[in-house]
């Protein structure tokens, strides 16, 4: 190893490029293990950016020919110059990592800038449309980008923030749905599973930046291809987190495949963190709808059954309960016994007989409470004799059900104790691992829901609605203002899902939707050979984003079909409700865009740094999109400082509007921003521009 850093040394004094290179593939191979999960890592991925104006120094490819068909050219360019204007612009560009110098001249609109995953970006939004309806409330906000890109400015505005995050990521079935470097992996790609797996390491080494370390839960969906690896990723990637899968069935009649089982199910991994807590809900996901009928409550033996659970193992629930001979009932319940006293002494109150902890056979085990706790159920007739030598109580959630009076009672049983039934829908019940629900069809709650909502627009494979409502209600319902990312978002179920959650109980949930505006790969020979390329309006309308999420949202929250007709149909879940109410939800749309770190910094990039100001504040309220004339303003959630002059005035304002969260501070003075923050209330927090913005890019992230 010593031998291999030396020569690493060697390569980096004659050529650093070289040497960096060198280094990140020795780490990579040194931090192999040697059991577990091993992959190829590949070369960094790129992503061709079409919508970005090119620049001087840019990475590019040059395009084919309009009209062409072709594969591009994937030699990567650098634009050493650019002359003209307008159209007639042309660029001399160089070939990188080429062996001897080869220079070309290109037109500019035959170029598409280039970003690779290991160079710094600083990220900028450009709203495209916005949906109101929802008051004061924070907005759902969906972005189109590559999505490593947008989950590296999410670090900026959203860092340890998220309550959940949710994806849907592609299957890896080799049927097009998925590209590594701008080729679409196919079935007999032979390296088809790595790169997968390095696709989706990137972007989850990122996203657990965003996860609250305190509480918070990651939610994978996947089918049986990759199933077994990406538990396995998970798991080496999170040792801290707590992973369960669960097999969710999504199409009971069956997918038929030749020569195979017809599957009827996919997966859904959870992994925990800290201490968020699963909540118990009124259906187990597997039994018949408990939340349509009255449930019996639900008597457990006090006898604990582990082997472990022996005499000794907890000195205080070794007793004796004792039994009236005539009536069967409790009679009292003795005191702890040590466990070097022969029950054979123990001697029981006239008229009653002694019941201990034992097994058939006669082996000494414990019981499941305190004597004092079991003191407590039995005067509550909250515990009972059954058969004449079988214990049983009610558990303390069921003990609470009926003192919140979620439980009715009607009586007495005939072993004394309390005759009770959940009323319908109150029961609370933990999740099983099999869920079986007909909420959760994908055809039904997925592809056609989404064709009322859309129309004639078609999305491949769209989740059951129903189905991301129940994943998130498990581990959201007590967080009424939880913050929900999902970096596959494709249709934009989650987005539906959290709206539902918050319609429910009141919510001001939000959820963060990214997609890209990718073309199908079907759709896009057609229009390559109309003369249209990615960039191209008439091109990117047809992208998911633009054609199938944006409209998708949009039609939830105004009950509307995006060519303005009611939509049709009930939500017929937990609740009913006619689609066409829509929801009382904002959202805002945006386009991801890169800034040159100058232009940043000297505040001429403002209008495109704005958005990510707001969401940083919590994407409530009024936005500030320009400069402020008086060289500052305070909005609803954050202010922002540009003329340190006017400092008294803003502080003043900060001080005066209480929601206010952030103040952004324009300064390149250390001293004096730090004279501006202690005179900022307690509950503000102060935001040096561009500092953070610009150190929080500057480091590589997910690499």
């Amino acid at each position: 190893m010593s031998r291999l850093t030396d020569l690493i040394a060697r390569a980096k004094a004659r050529d650093n490029a070289l040497g960096d290179e060198l280094e990140r593939e020795f780490k990579a191979l040194a931090s192999r293990r040697a059991f577990g999960l091993n992959f190829e890592r590949h070369r960094p991925e790129s992503v061709e950016l079409p919508g970005r104006p090119v620049r001087r120094g840019d990475k590019v490819r040059i395009l084919p020919p309009r009209r062409s068909v072709q594969r591009a050219d994937q030699r990567l360019w650098r634009v050493k110059r650019i002359d003209g204007e307008g159209e007639a612009r042309m660029a001399l560009v160089e070939m990188i990592d080429a062996e001897a110098p080869e220079t070309v001249d290109v037109a500019v609109a035959d170029l598409v800038v280039v970003a690779e995953f290991r160079d710094y970006i600083y990220p900028g939004l450009v709203s495209t449309g916005r949906v109101e309806r929802g008051g004061d409330k924070p907005f759902h906000t969906v972005i189109n980008g590559e999505n490593f890109h947008v989950l590296e400015a999410l670090t900026y505005t959203h860092r340890g923030k998220i309550d959940a995050i949710y994806i849907d990521p592609p299957y890896n079935t080799g049927a097009r749905d998925w590209k590594y470097n701008n080729d679409y992996v196919e079935a007999e790609d032979l390296y088809r599973h790595s790169k997968w797996l390095a696709m989706m390491e990137r972007r989850l080494q990122v996203a657990r930046q965003l996860l609250n370390p305190m509480s918070s839960v990651l939610i994978v969906t996947i089918d049986e291809k990759e199933i077994h690896r990406i538990a396995l990723l998970l798991e080496q990637m999170f040792p801290d987190g707590n992973l369960q899968t669960v097999a969710a069935v999504i199409n009971p009649q069956g997918t038929g495949r030749v020569n195979e089982f017809s599957r009827t199910h996919e997966y859904v991994i959870f992994v925990m963190f800290g201490d968020i807590q699963l909540i118990p809900q009124s259906d187990n996901m597997f039994d018949r709808d408990e939340r349509e009928n009255d449930v019996p409550i639900e008597w457990r033996n006090l006898r604990r059954r582990e082997r472990e659970s022996v005499r000794g193992s907890r000195p205080n629930q070794f007793y004796a309960v004792f039994v009236d001979i005539e009536s069967g009932l409790i009679h009292s319940v003795g005191d702890p016994l040590s466990d070097d006293i022969d029950i054979t002494t123990i001697v029981a109150p006239a008229g009653t007989r002694a019941i201990f902890p034992r097994t058939p056979d006669g082996r000494e085990m414990i019981w499941g409470i305190v004597p004092d706790r079991l003191r407590y159920l039995a005067s509550k007739s909250f515990a009972r004799v059954k058969n004449g030598d079988l214990v049983q109580f009610l558990n303390a959630g069921t003990v609470r059900a009926i003192e919140e009076g979620r439980v009715e009672i009607s009586g007495k049983d005939r072993w004394g104790g309390v005759d009770a039934r959940y009323s319908a829908g109150s029961k609370r019940l933990m999740p099983k691992t099999v869920w079986v629900r007909e909420a959760h069809n994908a055809q039904a709650s997925g592809t056609l829901l989404l064709k009322r909502l859309i129309g004639s627009r078609t999305f491949p494979f769209p989740k059951s609605l129903h189905a991301v409502e129940d994943c998130l209600r498990f581990f959201v319902s007590a967080k009424t203002d939880a913050i929900v990312l999902d970096f596959f978002s494709g249709s934009g179920t989650t987005a539906h899902a959290v709206m539902r959650l918050n319609r429910q109980d009141g919510g001001r949930r939000q959820c963060i939707s990214v997609t890209n505006n990718e073309v199908a790969a079907d759709e896009q020979a057609a229009l390559r050979r109309s003369g249209l390329r990615p960039g191209d309006a008439d091109w990117e309308k047809c992208g998911i984003c633009d054609y199938i999420t944006k409209p998708r949202i949009a039609s939830a929250i105004t009950g509307k079909t995006p060519d303005g007709k009611d939509i049709e149909g009930e939500y017929r879940f937990i609740d009913e409700f006619p689609m066409a109410e829509g929801f009382e939800e904002n959202a805002e749309f945006f386009t991801l865009t890169y800034e040159a770190p100058v232009a940043v910094s000297h505040n001429l990039a403002f209008q495109r740094i704005a958005p990510l100001l707001w969401m940083r504040a919590g994407s409530a309220g009024r936005r500030i999109d320009d400069l402020p004339a008086a060289g500052w303003d305070v909005a609803d959630t954050y202010g922002l400082l540009v003329d340190l002059d006017r400092a008294a005035a803003f502080c003043d304002a900060a001080a005066a509007q209480p929601t206010l969260r952030i103040a952004y501070v324009v300064t390149d003075d250390d001293r004096r921003f730090q004279a501006v923050a202690r005179a900022l209330p307690d509950s503000v927090e102060p935001v040096r521009l561009y500092e953070s913005y610009l150190s929080n890019f500057r480091f590589s992230m997910g690499r």
